[in-house]
């Protein structure tokens, strides 16, 4: 009886490329930090009237489409009109009736005009970065080399098929880890050109300042009390974003990931060599 050895070759390591440039590490980081802070002092604001509506005006009495509030030691939220326990979660605090605890709020204690120092110091922070990052990104060609999909890519089928390897945890390995996966390209694109410029032009329309220099961004939100209600909902937009971004870094590998966000290298994923069978012939 004779057995052929099993195949006991190494596999070689993994290349290193340079995948993230410069600016885009550095818009990277200002941009993350800019939307932590910006994330948790418009909670401390929000904390002052924990109430949207759509419209013009919004005041205690008027008729809200989202309320976080409390019933004694028991938080809710009021989403249209239906009301969900949010226990101590949301809607209390220690400092008593909150809609957002302190853990989450800049500053941690309530003082409105505090809060909103932060806000309006990182939104301009924001709104620079973001501006230097498209121009950056026009000039060298990065939003259409990088980021733009190819028609390939826009094709449904191509799209579901992304989705479905995302769904089973399978991501892309070798060559085509070099480039952005069409999941990516969609979120990146949302945040840079759909989420920055409508959470700044909202913030913008409930100043009553800007009102008075441009009073079209009142009608193109419809009204200041709209435009708070889609600030708020793009600042939820901005938490899945976040959310959902760092549990792919996670499971993508975080070490790798990091890496490629501090020095630019990013090591190549490679695919899982195929398992060696042992044969067996007859002698």
């Amino acid at each position: 009886m004779e057995h052929a050895d099993a195949d006991n070759r190494t596999q070689p390591e993994a290349p290193l490329i340079y995948r993230t440039k410069l600016p885009v590490r550095i818009w990277h980081w200002i941009n993350a930090f800019s939307i932590f802070v910006m994330l948790m002092s418009g909670m401390s604001i929000f904390n002052a009237h924990p109430r949207l509506y759509w419209g013009q005006y919004g005041a205690n009495f008027d008729q809200p489409w989202l309320v976080i509030g409390n019933h004694g030691d028991s938080g809710f939220v009021n989403l249209l009109g239906v009301e969900l326990p949010a226990g101590g979660l949301l809607g209390v605090s220690s400092e008593g009736a909150r809609a957002f605890p302190p853990l989450l709020t800049i500053p941690s204690h309530y003082d409105l005009a505090g809060g909103r120092e932060w806000h309006f110091f990182f939104a301009w922070v924001l709104a620079i970065s973001a501006t230097l990052f498209l121009l950056y990104a026009l000039v060298s060609r990065h939003l259409q080399r990088d980021l733009a999909l190819t028609r390939a890519e826009m094709r449904p089928s191509h799209l579901w098929h992304d989705i479905k390897e995302h769904a089973r945890l399978r991501f892309p390995t070798g060559e085509a880890a070099r480039r952005y996966n069409p999941l990516q390209k969609i979120a990146y694109l949302a945040v840079i050109l759909i989420l920055i410029p409508t959470v700044i032009l909202s913030g913008l329309t409930m100043s009553p300042t800007m009102n008075a220099a441009w009073p079209w961004l009142l009608d193109l939100f419809g009204g200041r009390q709209s435009a708070r209600s889609i600030h708020f909902l793009c600042a939820l937009g901005f938490a899945a974003f976040i959310a959902v971004h760092l549990a792919m870094v996670l499971l993508a590998g975080p070490v790798n990931e990091l890496r490629s966000m501090i020095t630019g290298w990013y090591r190549l994923p490679q695919p899982k060599a195929p398992a060696t069978t042992m044969t067996e012939d007859a002698a």
